[in-house]
């Protein structure tokens, strides 16, 4: 397989896996591209290589950008802005763990507990409430277990998931 080949594949399955984590696949496809080159590219360039459109780019770019995902770089003698990606993928898991906590799990604990708050003195909400303390159980699992990903470093994920595989 050739470096072209290898790339576009790479670019593909990254954009389609993070579908399925909830992620837009042409942004997860334009990190891919960032992640893979060993230049900093700018939107006409990204453009060119996965044949979409200049706001679409612009969009996903903000996005990236806003996830702590992708960097501008300045390059001297350009107008252009110009953008790489963050090549340390334990960072790169790092980062996106804090931002779906930001992004999906504390919204929705902060629903399920003021739900809960809500409903404490309403004797026909009994179901309601087992259901509503389950979902704070496992979202509060999910909740630390992302916080500690998100704080810690690669040799102690590295450590967790070998002595989970025993």
């Amino acid at each position: 397989m050739d470096i072209k080949e290898a790339k576009d594949r790479f670019i593909h399955t990254w954009g389609t896996l993070s579908a399925q984590w909830g992620i837009n696949r042409t942004m997860s496809q334009i990190h891919a591209l960032l992640l893979l080159s060993e230049k900093a590219l700018n939107a006409d360039e990204i453009m060119e290589e996965l044949q979409i459109s200049r706001g679409n780019v612009n969009m996903n770019l903000r996005d990236l950008i806003s996830w702590g995902l992708i960097f501008k770089q300045l390059i001297p003698g350009e107008r252009k802005e110009y953008f790489v990606a963050e090549k340390d993928i334990w960072k790169v898991t790092r980062q996106i763990s804090r931002e779906r906590r930001r992004r999906e799990l504390s919204p929705l604990l902060d629903a399920v507990h003021e739900l809960k708050n809500g409903l404490q003195d309403n004797p026909e909400a009994e179901g309601m409430l087992k259901i509503l303390n389950d979902i704070d159980q496992i979202a509060s699992l999910a909740d630390n277990t992302l916080e500690l990903i998100s704080k810690e470093e690669h040799q102690w994920l590295v450590q967790t998931f070998l002595n989970l595989k025993k």
